[in-house]
């Protein structure tokens, strides 16, 4: 069955001046999901348009009454103009049927916020919410770094274009193919958007511009293309890594020493040889029985004299890095 045939199929209620409009409990229930965009675009088309009295019984019910069934009824009847705007955003690249959800949005914005009382239509309150959640959403999806923050960058951003456009058809035939403006074109887009001369070329290179993969990708051949991650500074030259080395060696050479001297003879060569001339592979050095041994004591208390010295290594080693 068909979205008219459906919605001729639903029963009457009155609007108000006379009128009827069809009682709707599922307004959304009418179109097809936006997965399959040529059917929905084609239901919202055949809907029926309210009249001006239908729109504003349902605006008041909505208002006074915070009817949502009037809500989907002002929603449903104005789909068809979120898919006449969001045919303007498709040389974005973006999907369509994206924009039209987008679009559907500032549309249900609009209705929330519709007063019938002060004498305009809704499509033409709707209209700007529309294109105020389209804008939104190209702005953050048509780059991976945003464009345009300003106000003056929003109003480039989507006039630019089609400004060099027209320029363009006007232009001569020997500057057809001139992608760039000239300076007496970036005066008149200046002049004609009201924004500075100088936000006119800014807006113009980022838009030549575009987005580059910090990392490489492999082509169809298999071999990893050039990216900027090859040429980006060597993280060991950052300031406070150098600093961090240098402190480090410094630590672990004069640091190291200026601590030794601070042991008597017997508890510096207990931590020379528990820890200074032990290899890599754990080999060298003296076990605490060895030197339990030479000294003529328990193990034990080598490690006792061991862990002493450690403390005060550590305290000289604070004062040295101080």
């Amino acid at each position: 069955m068909s979205a008219t045939s459906m919605t001729a199929s639903l029963p009457l209620s009155p609007a108000g001046g006379g009128a009827f409009v069809p009682a709707v409990r599922d307004p959304w229930a009418l179109v097809p999901s936006l997965g399959n965009l040529d059917a929905y675009v084609s239901a919202v088309n055949r809907l029926p348009m309210l009249t001006a009295e239908e729109e504003h019984h349902l605006a008041r019910r909505l208002r006074d009454h915070n009817d949502l069934g009037a809500a989907g009824r002002l929603v449903l009847s104005h789909l068809r103009l979120v898919v006449s705007v969001s045919r303007q955003y498709l040389g974005y690249g973006l999907p369509h049927g994206d924009l039209i959800q987008e679009g559907n949005v500032g549309l249900m914005k609009a209705v929330k916020r519709f007063d019938p009382d002060q004498g305009v239509r809704l499509v033409s309150y709707a209209l700007h919410w529309i294109k105020a959640e389209i804008h939104e959403y190209v702005l953050k999806n048509w780059r991976m770094v945003k464009l345009a923050t300003t106000k003056a960058q929003r109003k480039l951003f989507f006039n630019l274009r089609s400004m060099k456009q027209g320029l363009k058809s006007d232009a001569a035939d020997a500057d057809l193919h001139r992608s760039t403006l000239t300076d007496a074109e970036i005066d008149l887009v200046a002049r004609e958007l009201k924004v500075k001369r100088e936000e006119v070329i800014e807006m113009e290179t980022r838009l030549s511009g575009g987005d580059v993969a910090l990392e490489p990708q492999q082509g169809d051949d298999g071999e990893e293309s050039y990216a900027p991650i090859a040429y980006l500074a060597d993280e060991s030259s950052e300031p406070t890594r150098v600093l961090d080395t240098q402190r480090r060696d410094a630590l672990a050479g004069d640091g190291i020493v200026q601590a030794l001297e601070v042991l008597d003879d017997r508890s510096r060569r207990i931590v020379e040889e528990r820890w200074l001339k032990v290899n890599d592979n754990g080999s060298g050095g003296m076990t605490l029985h060895d030197l339990a041994q030479e000294y003529g004591v328990s193990a034990e208390r080598i490690r006792q004299i061991e862990v002493a010295a450690m403390k005060k290594m550590r305290k000289a080693l604070a004062e040295y890095a101080d």
